[in-house]
């Protein structure tokens, strides 16, 4: 039996369907978070099993992996950042509650 392109899309698919899900539904900003880093992860996903089944000899879906890893590392460290002055101000990390702030 071979193993087809099929049984590494599912798994993304889904992984970026409950990525947007938690990204939509809810309201801490923790969570959105990791919504939001479990679709990085289903795209880096994409990009390495598109690279290997299109372009095998090739590793430029690799490199653009690595990439989007080291950038949603940045992004997650500014992010948490974020979120601790967020907290520092407001006692609360809901999204709801942004808006009634004033720095």
């Amino acid at each position: 039996m071979e193993i087809t392109m099929l049984y590494y899309l599912i798994p993304s698919l889904v992984m970026f369907g409950c990525g947007v899900y938690g990204f939509i539904t809810r309201r801490n900003m923790i969570a959105i978070l990791i919504s939001l880093e479990l679709m990085l992860n289903a795209v880096d996903l994409n990009f390495v099993v598109f690279n290997r089944f299109l372009f095998p000899g090739q590793l430029e879906g690799m490199f653009f992996t690595l990439f989007a890893i080291a950038i949603a590392a940045a992004e997650t460290a500014l992010a948490i950042a974020i979120i601790i002055n967020v907290f520092r101000v407001s006692r609360d990390v809901d999204v709801k509650d942004l808006s009634k702030m004033k720095f």
